[in-house]
């Protein structure tokens, strides 16, 4: 059968090693110029360059240029909810390609999934929603209730600004270290500014990570706590 969405090419644009871990390193949100994608794919910045014009080209990533240099970073949040979607689903079967060190429990806890929080706490985060039925969910559809229009907007979140966006509001992404959802979309990534912006978490500058200070974990849990 010929007809129908071509899953053969996408599947080969991410199934080189090299590419797969420049794919994966940019699920962090940020941009990197080819030079750094070239260290962590572990090949040389001519090969880097031609790695990241095929992804350019097949829709997964997207670059900018700032001054004299190019930054590359994933084409869209779909293009991050796949690639995070494809590390779960590996997780998930035991391919796994590396020993856990030092980072690890920190990535596993809180990280950046593109521009959402994502580990055990972004987990808890939507758990929380839907437990207290501030979130009702249908599989990967997710959608607001009154309570929780109530409850974001006394958190400091404008439901109105963010439902006008282009972007889904709300979807659930599969976690890759958790093998659950948590929450995406233009709230996910609202919920995580707002965090940062009141001082409870930074990112790491070394990986992922989201470093929650012991005051901003304690509101975090008071925040979104899960009935027993």
């Amino acid at each position: 059968m010929n007809e129908g969405p071509n899953i053969a090419q996408i599947a080969s644009l991410i199934g080189d090693p090299a590419r797969a871990n420049m794919l994966a390193a940019l699920t962090g949100g940020r941009a990197l110029t080819a030079t750094e994608l070239a260290a962590i794919g572990g090949i040389t910045l001519q090969t880097a360059s031609s790695h990241l014009s095929k992804l350019e080209a097949g829709g997964l990533l997207a670059q900018r240029k700032q001054g004299r240099h190019r930054y590359f970073a994933l084409a869209d949040e779909a293009a991050a909810r796949l690639i995070e979607t494809m590390m779960g689903f590996a997780s998930s079967r035991g391919h796994l390609r590396y020993r856990p060190g030092p980072k690890d429990p920190a990535l596993r806890k809180a990280r950046v999934c593109y521009d959402h929080l994502a580990g055990d706490f972004g987990v808890r985060m939507l758990d929380s929603f839907v437990c207290h039925g501030e979130i009702v969910s249908d599989g990967e559809n997710l959608s607001v209730t009154d309570k929780g229009r109530a409850q974001l907007d006394a958190f400091g979140i404008d439901l109105s600004s963010l439902a006008s966006n282009r972007r889904p509001l709300c979807k659930s992404c599969l976690d890759w270290s958790e093998r659950r959802s948590h929450l995406a979309g233009t709230l996910g990534k609202a919920l995580l500014g707002h965090m940062f912006d009141q001082g409870w978490a930074r990112r790491s500058e070394e990986s992922r990570a989201v470093i929650f200070t012991p005051e901003g974990e304690r509101k975090f849990l008071l925040q979104f706590p899960i009935d027993p």
